[in-house]
């Protein structure tokens, strides 16, 4: 039952909404189905599959909402929860920033089901990741490696006519490679709705050549360097820029995007022109869903145009108070690149570091998102258009807005994932000058 068609779904949440007796009554169904693998040290350690179905409900009175969860579907289950959510209700404070529900809305069909990822079975991750393993063997290395493939459905009813439905699918996989002896590594990650576009075997000929290629790495001073961020290091950096796209915060002076005296930057050159970032459910490369939680239209947004701050995301309710329309927030983030491959980025350094990783990020100020963290899983040092050797691993203190001025050049967009958010970004290889490194790290 993990996933309902779209008029099974539609059935289901007509039935709930017909026992309620709230003022207004909101109704969301969840499914999943899919399976993964873990491995390490080149061998399968666990192996599972997972379907859940869960329905949430709200139910309010006035501007107060009760809610329950629950995962059985027969009537009495149904009308009990139904109860039980008007009864939290009557008990449950005034919401000083309550919405009264939307009514029809009308969302475009998205593109994010892909049926060949929906019928990966069991074989089919125990041969991809049979073909990491083996590389990882060949190249006289040990391989620690996550496959996991979803497919999923979402949809929201209320009683106010809205209803929305979503299907997607989605296969992820990340391996770190390192030799016996423990002082080299590699890493690579992929995320993907199509699971036709996952080369495990290539993704780890990669994180393999960055292990043998990391050990016996050198000191170099820590300082400020002209860096080469892979995608995946470049996405790290700038999830947190990425979740400070919201004018509440800005207005409220939380935020990056604050402006000194009050209000948000946008219309404002926050970074180089070189820098455009905007989201678009319907990229062919990275997918998204048309509509949002709030039952919203999903809609292709720049966020940044040319390093100029062009929206924000305004929640109804903020968007009420400031007299503007709501605008959802990002439904994914694609950032705009050059045509250049990551090996002409490295041919066009006279001096500098490639980054293939960053990990451990902590925030160090909000208001400038000063962070600091490590690079790990092969760093290498640049010189005239060559990798010359590997160094070791830094800690650094940057920004990522004060990064995005320091632009040189951007390569061709990939699409990578984190693994710290389980999100897949569309994000180009930077070039960067003037990356503050603070000090050296001995992990590897």
């Amino acid at each position: 039952m993990a996933i309902l068609k779209q008029d099974e779904a539609q059935a289901l949440l007509k039935k709930v909404l017909s026992f309620s007796k709230a003022d207004e009554c909101e109704v969301s169904l969840k499914g999943r189905e899919g399976g993964n693998i873990r491995y390490a040290r080149n061998a399968v350690s666990t192996a599972g599959d997972i379907s859940t179905i869960t329905l949430t409900i709200n139910a309010t009175f006035g501007k107060r909402t009760g809610r329950t969860t629950i995962n059985e579907f027969d009537d009495a289950s149904l009308e009990k929860a139904v109860r039980r959510a008007e009864e939290l209700a009557q008990l449950a404070p005034e919401d000083p920033e309550y919405m009264p529900l939307q009514g029809p809305q009308t969302f475009k069909e998205s593109i994010t089901y892909v049926p060949a990822t929906a019928a990966i079975t069991p074989d089919t991750r125990a041969a991809a990741v049979a073909k990491s393993i083996q590389v990882s063997k060949d190249a006289k290395l040990e391989a620690a490696g996550f496959l996991e493939n979803t497919t999923s459905f979402d949809a929201l009813m209320n009683s106010k006519g809205l209803f929305a439905y979503n299907t997607d699918t989605d296969i992820i996989f990340s391996i770190t490679t390192r030799n016996q002896a423990g002082t080299g590594s590699g890493y690579a990650a992929r995320g993907y709705n199509d699971v036709s576009k996952l080369d495990t075997f290539t993704a780890t000929q990669i994180a393999a050549s960055k292990a043998n290629g990391s050990a016996n790495a050198k000191a170099i001073e820590p300082g400020k360097y002209t860096v080469i961020l892979e995608p995946v290091a470049a996405a790290y950096m700038m999830e947190n820029m990425f979740r400070g796209l919201d004018a509440r915060n800005a207005d409220e002076g939380r935020s990056f995007m604050s402006k000194p005296g009050g209000g948000n930057r946008i219309g404002e050159q926050l970074m180089d022109e070189k820098v455009t970032i905007y989201s678009d459910p319907f990229h062919p490369e990275l997918p998204a869903a048309t509509w949002n939680s709030d039952g919203q239209p999903q809609e292709k947004i720049n966020w940044i145009e040319k390093g100029v701050v062009k929206n924000l995301a305004y929640s109804r309710f903020w968007a009420q108070k400031k007299g503007v329309k709501p605008v959802p927030g990002p439904s994914n983030i694609i950032m705009e690149g050059g045509t250049a491959s990551l090996d002409e980025l490295i041919k066009s350094t006279e001096r500098g570091i490639l980054v293939s990783r960053l990990w451990y990020i902590r925030m160090v100020d909000p208001q400038t998102l000063l962070l600091t963290g490590l690079t790990r899983d092969g760093t290498f040092y640049i010189e005239n258009g060559v990798i010359k050797h590997p160094i070791k691993n830094f800690r650094f203190n940057e920004s990522p807005v004060i990064m995005l001025n320091n632009v040189e050049a951007l390569g061709k967009p990939e699409r990578t994932i984190s693994v710290e958010s389980y999100r897949s970004y569309l994000i180009p290889p930077m070039k960067l000058r003037d990356f503050t490194f603070t000090s050296l790290s001995d992990a590897v």
